[in-house]
């Protein structure tokens, strides 16, 4: 990423906001946009192997294994506007478990990145599926859009949930009602 190609483009959206990018408040705003913005984006920029760091380790039994409330920052990709929330992951191990804060991470790698929350659901789903074998995988995800908080609908209270199931969360339905009532939305949204 060309932070100082992005700072530049930066400068030129405050002229043509009507802005003035030399006063005191915004000379360093384009510098610290482009820095705010590869962060942000630093999914793009990592490798999955990377982020587990092989953190995948044998198991002898097939619990189901759940990290809740995870935060989760990421941007619309329609308006690149933030959205913000939570995200609770579950899976049953077959005969490996991933390290606990590799879940997280996995979380924060989709995240970061231009985003619908639909695809992000199922890209977390997708990938602690294939990186543990796990007999079956839930991702419950749980945001608040600014995209319809501060502009278009502007409804501050609205809360976005979406799910990917795969495996035995998706063909069973007692293992979806057991995920669902562990991580507190007793079988229903």
């Amino acid at each position: 990423m060309n932070t100082e190609r992005i700072a530049g483009l930066v400068r030129e959206l405050l002229i043509e906001l009507g802005e003035d990018p030399d006063r005191e408040g915004l000379i360093k705003t384009p510098d610290r946009y482009a820095k705010a913005l590869q962060f942000l984006t630093r999914g793009y920029h990592q490798d999955m192997n990377t982020i587990i760091n092989d953190a995948i380790f044998e198991a002898e039994s097939n619990n189901m294994i759940i990290m809740r409330d995870i935060e989760l920052y990421s941007l619309c990709e329609h308006h690149m506007l933030p959205f913000f929330g939570r995200a609770h992951v579950g899976y049953i191990a077959q005969e490996k478990v991933i390290g606990l804060s590799k879940i997280a991470r996995i979380v924060d790698f989709y995240s970061r990145r231009l985003q619908i929350q639909e695809r992000l659901t199922a890209q977390i789903a997708r990938a602690i599926m294939d990186n543990t074998r796990a007999e079956g995988v839930g991702v419950v995800l749980e945001c608040k859009h600014l995209c319809t908080m501060m502009r278009g609908v502007e409804k501050q209270s609205s809360l976005m949930t979406t799910s990917s199931v795969l495996g035995s969360f998706h063909d069973d339905e007692i293992t979806r009602q057991e995920f669902l009532q562990l991580i507190g939305r007793n079988g229903r949204f």
